[in-house]
């Protein structure tokens, strides 16, 4: 089910989606293919939103910077000095946080209107992003697929073709607090991550790969997140070809819990420290399945290149329920 959620100030018409089954209730925007809400049960049975969201378009418009609920793209976090080399070429791209691009640039993909279409039990959104946009090469056709399973479950699924070689890095930004409200410092998380990126400045990763053995890191045993992270871990499983779970984030207040699965090898997990009016620093964590920041620039890391030929593809599930 959609309608109208807005429009945007070139007049395009912005609509809301409207997913429901098993419990779960969710709504995405065509605007940046945001996940506006999640409704989910507690163990009592009670419902509440359990991700950040604006109640209407002009919240997204006028406060870009937390990139609530998006679609991230092209390229999820950070690419050093906005530039990267492939195939004997040096692309720059636009710069947005000091001298670095971030989420793919000032207008990623969280700041274009999506076409959508609907699919069985879902929404599926489109565009192409057009050779140069944000300086990144190739004529990119790209698709997510917002779907929920039987059992309520979130599915994202992400595919894109190009015309020309280029790299891809998509995520979802979702802000979530399985309590409804206040500050979710106190959730309890378990992620099967070994090893962390460890960033320089800029939150640039050094290109290290880093035990988190007794550290603040690990999270191998489930223990409350607290505050302070915007860290990619790098999950224990690596790149797989269907989604497998690696994390589970629980409220013990509510008793709601997430499970994420997902076919990508890393994780941010970021606790937004830095959030403002009109939420509050902690009011939610995001776990942004990704390849690794500045993947393009480290030989090290999984490549995020895609060619002519070849078809990106990624997928992670969010998995609602109680304990």
């Amino acid at each position: 089910m959609s309608e109208l959620f807005g429009t945007v100030s070139d007049g395009t018409p912005v609509h809301r989606w409207t997913l429901e089954r098993a419990g779960t209730r969710v709504e995405v925007l065509t605007y940046g293919g945001i996940v506006r809400s999640v409704e989910a049960p507690d163990r009592e049975g009670r419902t509440a939103n359990v991700v950040l969201g604006f109640p209407g378009l002009d919240g997204y418009l006028a406060h870009p910077e937390p990139f609530l609920g998006a679609l991230i793209g092209r390229y999820a976090n950070r690419i050093a000095h906005a530039r990267f080399p492939l195939d004997g070429a040096v692309y720059a791209l636009e710069p947005n946080e000091g001298a670095n691009c971030l989420h793919g640039g000032a207008r990623g993909f969280d700041k274009r209107v999506w076409d959508a279409e609907p699919v069985e039990h879902g929404v599926r959104l489109s565009r192409v992003s057009p050779h140069g946009e944000q300086g990144f090469p190739g004529r990119l056709e790209v698709s997510a697929t917002y779907t929920l399973d039987a059992s309520g479950a979130l599915h994202l699924a992400y595919e894109a073709v190009t015309d020309a070689p280029t790299v891809v890095n998509l995520t979802n930004h979702s802000y979530f607090n399985l309590a409804g409200a206040g500050h979710a410092g106190g959730h309890e998380l378990r992620l099967a991550a070994s090893r962390i990126t460890p960033a320089g400045a800029g939150l640039i990763p050094t290109g290290a790969l880093e035990d988190v053995t007794g550290s603040r890191f690990d999270f191998r045993t489930a223990r409350k997140v607290g505050s302070g992270y915007d860290h990619n871990f790098v999950l224990d499983k690596g790149v797989t070809a269907a989604p497998e779970q690696v994390a589970e984030l629980h409220d013990p207040a509510s008793g709601r819990t997430l499970t994420v699965s997902t076919t990508e090898p890393g994780l941010q997990l970021y606790t937004a420290d830095h959030l403002a009016e009109p939420f509050a620093p902690c009011d939610g964590i995001a776990l942004e399945t990704q390849h690794f920041p500045d993947s393009p620039n480290q030989p090290g890391f999984p490549s995020t290149v895609l060619r002519p030929g070849e078809v990106f593809r990624s997928e992670t599930v969010y998995g609602f329920g109680v304990r």
